[in-house]
């Protein structure tokens, strides 16, 4: 009978260790969020009022909410481009913490008092012409963002942000696999292209498509890079593989420099 006993809690000790390491490791593994905001402006007037709510309101109450590693790009055609954009990466430990994050920055005195050119504007100067909110999650191979150890110059570094789009569903998750269990991710891993983030796109106005962002020292570095994928035998074979052919029907690659408020 003690034997009995000391079995059964034997058992149940270890069943307990073994659903608590199990909880540990999901919430290890646990997948990211992301929110790219994309602004739109054409006037160096709305790009001073973004740039200042940016950096001395919304980035500076983000971290104070906990959230860290928020990026900020220009696209480098700006200077030349009508519609100019600002994209502003934000990632998230859960949709809970994207809802929840209009009522906490309402809260931070800080916030309302450094963004009132921001959210005070008239309808007739505002900050932007148009604002998007893309919603993503991170690839179950690549969890979690990273910022990469560039040695540049912050004014030299280049963020490349693509985005995939595809003619179906099927064929979007088929792109999705090619990266995952395809092999893509470990490719550009082994190529060093400083992956900031791979990302299915949940809510956008741009669907079915996936989102990712690699970094690079500076345009040469990049060209480089890019050279050495296309050169590569690994890339070769599983770009001819038939199971893969037209799962990308629009690539649009942006490239973009950091902002000097950016966590990046």
């Amino acid at each position: 009978m003690i034997k009995k006993s000391t079995h059964l809690l034997l058992s149940s000790v270890l069943g307990i260790l073994f659903f608590t390491n199990a909880i540990a490791q999901n919430k290890k593994n646990n997948r990211e969020f992301y929110e790219i905001k994309l602004y739109h402006f054409t006037t160096t007037a709305q790009e001073e009022v973004l740039d200042k709510y940016l950096s001395e309101a919304y980035i500076p109450a983000l971290h104070k909410a906990g959230i860290k590693n928020i990026g900020a790009f220009k696209p480098l055609s700006n200077d030349t481009a009508a519609d100019k954009r600002l994209y502003v990466l934000i990632p998230l430990n859960s949709m809970e913490q994207l809802l929840t994050l209009p009522q906490q920055l309402q809260k931070n005195a800080d916030y309302t008092n450094a963004s009132k050119a921001y959210t005070d504007a008239a309808y007739n100067a505002a900050p932007y012409t148009r604002m998007e909110s893309i919603l993503l999650r991170a690839f179950h191979l690549a969890p979690k963002s990273a910022i990469p150890q560039l040695k540049s110059n912050k004014n030299e570094r280049v963020y490349e942000l693509r985005s995939y789009e595809s003619p179906t569903e099927k064929l979007y998750w088929n792109k999705v696999h090619m990266f995952n269990e395809g092999g893509e991710i470990p490719l550009f891993k082994r190529l060093q292209f400083n992956a900031v983030f791979y990302g299915e796109v949940i809510a956008g106005s741009r669907m079915p498509n996936l989102m990712y962002m690699t970094s690079f020292e500076n345009m040469a570095d990049r060209e480089a890079h890019w050279q050495a994928f296309r050169d590569d035998a690994v890339w070769k074979q599983l770009s001819a593989k038939p199971e893969y052919k037209n799962n990308v029907s629009r690539n649009e690659t942006i490239l973009t420099q950091p902002t000097v408020y950016s966590d990046y």
